[in-house]
Order: C-alpha cells, then sequence, then structure tokens
C-alpha cells in the first residue's frame, strides 16, 4: 500500500504542475499551445527531449527483453542509440529546426508539403505516421497499467492503472500544452535519471551474497546463455544498427526539435544524450537478467514487469514507491508527448489545412486540437486494455521500424534538392506495404513461436544435462513457407527475412525508391527548390 500511496502523490504533483503551465501560456496562441511559442532554453529541451524519448520501451521492455534475450539487448539497443540519435539529432533536429523557424512549419507534414509542393501526398504520409505512433502510444498505457498493477500488488488492477495514467496525462496536454507537457518533463527526467542507481543499491543491499551469488547460479543454470550474446543472432543484433533512425521521424521528436529556442539547445544535447542513454539502459537491462536468475519461470508478457517484481520483494516499502514513480515518469513523459504531437498533427495536417482554422478562427484550432486529445486518448486506452503481446515486440514490430524506414524521405527532404513527392509517395508506400506484409506473416506464424516459447520454457525448468552430455541446442527459428526456404522466418517473438529483422528490408527498400523515384519524375517548382536550398549570393 505504501509504494502506491507515494505514487498516486506523484501523479498528483505532475497534474498540479501541468495545470500551472495554464498562466504562463497565451491564450488562443496555437503556436504556443503546440511548440511552446517556440522558447525552450537548452537545458529544458534537453530533459524533456530525453523524456520524449524514453518510454515504457526503455525502462519495461528493455528489462522484459534482457529477461528473455540477455545482455546483448544493451549492445543491441542502448549502444547504437547512444551513437545514432545524437547523430540524427544533429544532422536532421538542427537543420528541421531551422527551417520550421524560418517557414513557420509546425509538423513534418507541414514541411513535406511545403517543400515537394504536394497535398495529397502530404495527407497519406500524416496518415501513416498516425498509425504507427498510435501502437507507440499504447505502450506507455501498458506499461503504467502494467507498474500500478504490479506495485500495488494487485489491489490496482491493470484497467484501473492504465485509467489512471490516462487521466494524468490527458489532464496535462488538454491544460497546459506544450508548456505543460515540458514542465512535466523536466520533473519526470530528473526522477528516472536516479532510477537505475537508487534500484541497483536497494535491491543489491537485500540480496544474499549480493548480485555475484545470483549471477554465479545464473551462469551455472540452463539459462546461463543470457550473459553472452550466445542465442542472439548477427544479423538481428545489427539490423536494430538501424532502429534509432526511426527517432527523429516520430512525430512527437521532430516537434520537439522545433519548439527550441536557439541551435545551442542542440549541442547540449548531443553531447549529454549517450550518457542519459546509459544511464537508464545499463541498470534496466542488468536488472532483467539479475530478474531471469531469481525468477526464472515468468512466460509470455510477464518479463515486461520484472523490474516492478524485483522491487517488491527486495526494496524497502518507501523505495519501492519512489523507484516505482520513477517508472511511471517514464510512462507519463513519453505518453504526453505522443499524445500532444497526434493532436498537433491532426489540427495543422487536417483541420488547419483543409479550412478549419480559416472558416472558424484560431481559437477554434485549440478547441479542436484538446476534443481530440480527449478521444485519443479514449481510444488508446480501450485498446491497451485487449493488448496481449510484450512491450518490446509491439514498440518494434510496428513503430520503430515503420518510423527508421521514413528516415530517407526526411533526409532526402532535408539535403537533396532533386528529392520529389512521387519518391516520398514510392518510399511510403513501400513502408505501408511491408508493415501489413510484417503483421500478417506475424499472426499465420504465431503457432510457431508459441511453441518455440513453450519449448524454451520447458529447457528452462529441466534439470542440466549430466557432466559431459551433449548440450541440446533450443530451436531458435522456423520457416514460414518450408517451399521458399529461409526467405521468411519465424523466431519465438517476431519473424525475420532471411534472418534479419524487417526493418532492414523497409530501410533499404525506401531508400532506393526514393532515389530513383525521384530521378524518373519531375521535381518541384524552381522557386520552391531555391526558397530551400538558396544560393550563397542569396544567403
Amino acid at each position: 500500500m505504501g509504494p502506491l500511496i507515494v505514487i498516486l502523490i506523484y501523479m498528483a504533483v505532475v497534474t498540479y504542475i501541468g495545470s500551472v503551465a495554464v498562466r504562463q501560456s497565451k491564450k488562443n496562441s496555437t503556436e504556443d499551445f503546440f511548440l511552446a511559442g517556440r522558447s525552450i532554453g537548452p537545458m529544458v529541451f534537453f530533459l524533456s527531449l530525453f523524456a520524449t524519448n524514453m518510454t515504457a520501451f526503455a525502462i519495461l521492455g528493455s528489462s522484459g527483453a534482457a529477461y528473455k534475450q540477455g545482455v546483448g539487448i544493451f549492445g543491441m539497443m542502448a549502444s547504437s542509440s547512444g551513437f545514432m540519435i545524437p547523430l540524427t539529432i544533429f544532422l536532421i533536429g538542427t537543420r528541421l529546426w531551422a527551417l520550421g523557424k524560418r517557414f513557420g512549419h509546425m509538423t513534418q507534414v507541414a514541411f513535406f508539403r511545403d517543400r515537394w509542393e504536394c497535398s495529397g501526398i502530404g495527407t497519406f504520409i500524416f496518415a501513416l505516421s498516425a498509425a504507427m505512433i498510435v501502437p507507440y502510444m499504447i505502450i506507455s498505457i501498458i506499461g503504467g497499467g502494467t507498474v500500478l498493477q504490479e506495485i500495488s500488488g494487485g489491489l490496482v488492477p491493470y484497467w484501473l492503472g492504465c485509467l489512471l495514467v490516462t487521466l494524468v496525462v490527458t489532464l496535462t496536454v488538454f491544460l497546459g500544452g506544450m508548456r505543460g507537457t515540458v514542465w512535466v518533463n523536466v520533473f519526470q527526467t530528473i526522477l528516472f535519471m536516479l532510477f537505475g542507481t537508487i534500484a541497483l543499491i536497494a535491491i543489491s543491499s537485500s540480496l544474499e551474497g549480493g548480485f555475484g551469488a545470483v549471477l554465479t547460479k545464473l551462469g551455472a543454470s540452463p539459462k546461463g546463455f543470457l550473459l553472452s550474446r550466445e542465442r542472439m543472432p548477427a544479423e538481428v543484433f545489427w539490423s536494430y544498427s538501424l532502429i534509432p533512425l526511426s527517432s527523429i521521424m516520430f512525430p512527437h521528436m521532430s516537434i520537439m526539435c522545433l519548439s527550441a529556442k536557439k541551435m545551442s539547445a542542440f549541442k547540449n544535447t548531443v553531447v549529454a544524450y549517450p550518457l542519459a542513454i546509459m544511464a537508464v539502459w545499463l541498470p534496466s537491462v542488468f536488472l532483467g537478467i539479475v530478474g531471469a536468475g531469481l525468477f526464472p519461470r515468468l512466460q509470455g508478457a510477464e518479463p515486461d514487469g520484472i523490474l516492478l517484481k524485483l522491487l517488491t520483494e527486495y526494496a524497502p516499502v518507501w523505495i519501492s514507491g519512489i523507484l516505482g514513480a520513477g517508472i511511471i515518469s517514464v510512462v507519463m513523459g513519453s505518453d504526453a508527448h505522443q499524445v500532444l504531437a497526434l493532436s498537433t498533427m491532426f489540427t495543422k495536417d487536417i483541420f488547419d489545412h483543409y479550412g478549419g482554422r480559416k472558416k472558424f478562427g484560431e481559437k477554434s484550432s485549440i478547441l479542436f486540437a484538446r476534443g481530440f486529445i480527449v478521444v485519443l486518448t479514449v481510444v488508446a486506452y480501450l485498446i491497451a486494455l485487449v493488448i496481449k503481446q510484450g512491450i518490446f515486440e509491439i514498440a518494434v514490430r510496428f513503430a520503430f521500424s515503420g518510423f527508421a524506414a521514413l528516415a530517407p524521405i526526411m533526409i532526402a527532404a532535408l539535403f537533396w534538392k532533386r528529392s520529389t513527392k512521387w519518391g516520398a509517395l514510392a518510399a511510403a508506400i513501400w513502408v505501408a506495404i511491408c508493415l501489413f506484409v510484417t503483421g500478417y506473416l506475424t499472426n499465420i506464424s504465431e503457432p510457431m513461436g508459441q511453441k518455440m516459447q513453450a519449448a524454451q520454457a520447458a529447457a528452462a525448468k529441466a534439470p542440466p544435462p549430466p557432466p559431459g552430455a551433449p548440450k541440446k541446442k533450443p530451436i531458435t527459428e522456423l520457416p514460414i513457407y518450408p517451399e521458399l526456404g529461409r526467405l521468411f522466418l519465424r523466431a519465438p517473438t517476431q519473424i525475420t527475412i532471411m534472418g534479419y529483422l524487417p526493418v532492414v528490408p523497409m530501410v533499404v527498400g525506401s531508400a532506393l525508391l526514393m532515389l530513383f523515384v525521384s530521378l524518373g519524375t519531375k521535381p518541384p517548382s524552381k522557386e520552391t527548390v531555391e526558397k530551400y536550398f538558396p544560393s550563397k549570393t542569396e544567403k
């Protein structure tokens, strides 16, 4: 009960902070509501941008994945993210910010429409982006419900936990817009950045023999492979190096970039981001592996709650509450930005673009945005109640892979004057088709995945083989269509293409289509090209 009270107090504080932001906002200004008047300073920008990108995936998903796949998860995701995300913020985020400030863009789609003189194609990219970000937003609600259920020992059921998180996020965004979301994120980021160190100290002090004894026992068990990259295929490992390309393509990340006051905000963020990634991911992955040694029989989506199980079993009550609030802060910080981003997109890219603002005035745009926020969060909450898959798999399959494959569109728009709207359309259609095929192949091969997971669970429970006896290597992949050989393979939790994750052919195909279709179609007008790529004399 104690941890739950601490978390509820934290949620009340967050709601209050969001409401205070209303007093500082400019009424009836869409730029202020959606971008905080493009006035976010360097430190606040970094803390908020980092919170924007840290979701339930970063803490609950990474620890759950480490529980199942081992220490390689850190190298697979955190190392590549620590390099790629700051790089994309520096190369893409800064140019997007400069162009947005110069021409008044508030969304990616607004930039694409103006850059390529397209309306309908911009709407298609908007629809695709919205369809992909909704699953990512649902991840946060799932994570919030899981946290409250586990930390309360079942006193707060999953549905109520999801509802509480949804209500707090809705109120924060509804009342404060970008300003309220950013203020809340500063508080939340400081909290969850301290989470890892406190969690490690609190849990280790309660373990007999410390972490060393747990890991030694784990290494001698059938799950000893978790201490290496033994069962993580090289193709899958390197596939994840493309996943961080998705970061700057997430609407909430790009919109956050547009809110910066000065270019200096990006410099501080690029320097600090890798250190922040390590501070969050390293303890989460490590504790996920420790959890596999202490609770080896979790199945299905249960590993996503391993951190919470460790806290409730091994941390003092008051520390458990603080750490639970730290996890909730990650969940709600990103969810608020995702809700605001979708609201911004629907308002600016649909309502305003198709005449709503011109007909009803700027005040109506804010009213529309707030109404959409309510509808969106209700729908996301209802979907979260029926989703059963693990957080990590949902994120990778839809949100991360899809947005990573859209990165060539943004890169071409920003840096290649010969790129065309038809190249962008071809790339976007390719991404949509790939997501549909991935979902289809995943669904029809689900019995294969369940069978492999059951076999792995049985192997984990079995006694170790006698000394000298050969180890039976578990089956980690099966062909979905045997007649096609290794073209489409099913792993326990996902599908691969010739051993690689779908993100690889998605990104490569998107880049090639953007290149060759653009070369074969008519570029934008000379005036538009010169607008975005002025000659040195014009600069």
